[in-house]
């Protein structure tokens, strides 16, 4: 094993073409992922936060079951989405993502992260004073400009929300296993290459994945601890 960690701090100091190539289809999914998940779960949990209305237990019911949804069946609903047998297959459109590709696996992890998001950003809107909506309409500000100035307000929770939804994503195993095949050049992440290289015995490569997730979770930490700490200095 120390034979095996020397060896992973070599591929990790020499910059090893195939370790750079799986980090960086690994951040460019993830993060793309995350992008259209608060572009879509950010206004959702606003709008939670804000709104009452009729159904809206319901509504936030299943966002909490989505929250809790495991990845694997978020990878199998979307393998039966998109397969060729599947309900869009048969369609053969264009610009409909394929099975075993970055786009198959970014779909996943946009239905993994966007409850997470919408939920604490929910629960962050919700936590700001209840009067200051009232205090700026009657200042005059626009429902917008209202909205805005909450969401500004719980701008800790939503960067939370962000960061929370990246780990689970960047972490994730079933779902880009089942949608992406883990193919080597094309759809192998970190997660999926520990994996296959723990099974194989390549121990110095997936102890070096290892350390740049473990490395990705502090970084992505110390920000919000960052973040946190001048909110409330």
């Amino acid at each position: 094993m120390t034979s095996a960690l020397r060896q992973a701090l070599h591929l990790l100091s020499s910059g090893d073409p195939a370790l750079l190539e799986i980090v960086l289809l690994s951040l460019r999914v993830s993060v793309t992922a995350i992008a259209f998940a608060a572009l879509v779960g950010i206004p959702l949990g606003c709008w939670l936060g804000l709104k009452r209305f009729v159904g809206r237990r319901l509504v936030v019911a299943l966002l909490y079951t989505g929250m809790g949804f495991p990845p694997v069946v978020v990878g199998l609903f979307v393998y039966l989405l998109l397969s060729r047998n599947g309900i869009l297959g048969p369609l053969n459109w264009p610009w409909l993502p394929r099975l075993f590709t970055p786009a198959a696996m970014i779909i996943a992890q946009v239905i993994i992260a966007t409850p997470l998001i919408s939920g604490f950003t929910m629960a962050a809107v919700m936590g700001v004073d209840p009067n200051l909506r009232l205090q700026l309409t009657s200042l005059g500000a626009l429902p917008w400009q209202a909205t805005w100035a909450i969401l500004r307000e719980a701008r800790v929770g939503v960067i939370v929300s962000i960061v929370a939804g990246f780990g689970s994503v960047v972490s994730e195993v079933g779902a880009v296993m089942l949608v992406g095949g883990n193919i080597e050049g094309s759809t192998r992440v970190m997660t999926t290459a520990i994996v296959l290289e723990t099974g194989k015995g390549n121990f110095d490569l997936a102890l070096a994945m290892g350390m740049i997730l473990l490395a990705l979770t502090f970084m992505v930490n110390f920000v919000v601890l960052r973040v946190q700490g001048k909110a409330f200095d």
